[in-house]
């Protein structure tokens, strides 16, 4: 990892109960991407969610390893000039909109505190349709996928109260050292053999790119 991000501000916390979105090849969807930012000092952190917030497609949404959707803020001028709109917080449905990190400076595998609650990094994230019925544009998908500006999920080992004003704090950095960034690339990328199965092997990395790593691994 290239920084020594400690701590990240959170400029907003997002929440949204599923709605429809839209529709998709002639069907209604119903997604909790579309969130917003919450007045409340203090907001309920469980296992699976935000206080408020919630997922229609749990299949493939939610679930313990992405309670937690982080954006960096550092992001949105240049999302701002690429899609000529300016965009702000929960821009892309996240729950935190952070300042202080990026992907290249956070870790798989990286535990936060925040307020009484502790998160861990799981995962980058790879959007599917439901980002581009969100921001209006499929194209905005593999943009997202491709320039790297991905975010990250978090699983929460410790549930509690936390506070709407932040700040993240690290607690324990993982010996690994694999970046959200790295992890990312080596999914868009792909990587030899013997780093996709040290990826693979990363035990706070999330079943579901696990899954995408061994599918690079068997091509």
């Amino acid at each position: 990892m290239t920084g020594e991000t400690a701590t990240l501000r959170l400029l907003s916390v997002n929440v949204g109960r599923p709605s429809l979105l839209g529709l998709h090849r002639g069907h209604p969807v119903v997604s909790g991407i579309a969130k917003r930012p919450v007045e409340a000092e203090t907001l309920w952190l469980d296992r699976l969610n935000l206080e408020g917030d919630g997922q229609a497609d749990l299949e493939s949404h939610g679930g313990a390893d992405k309670a937690v959707y982080a954006y960096p803020s550092e992001h949105l001028a240049a999302w701002s000039a690429e899609l000529g709109e300016e965009l702000g917080p929960a821009a892309f449905g996240e729950n935190l909109t952070t300042e202080g990190g990026l992907e290249a400076d956070v870790g798989i595998g990286d535990r936060w505190a925040w307020g009484e609650a502790v998160l861990e990094v799981s995962q980058p994230r790879w959007p599917c349709f439901k980002l581009g019925l969100h921001r209006g544009s499929q194209a905005v998908v593999a943009r997202f996928r491709q320039s790297g500006r991905t975010g990250w999920y978090l699983r929460v080992l410790q549930e509690g109260r936390v506070p709407v004003a932040g700040p993240l704090r690290l607690v324990a950095r993982h010996p690994a050292g694999v970046s959200v960034l790295d992890a990312h690339q080596a999914r868009l990328h792909g990587a030899a053999p013997e780093r996709l199965d040290e990826l693979a092997a990363l035990d706070p990395l999330s079943a579901e790119w696990k899954a995408g790593l061994a599918a690079l691994r068997r091509r």
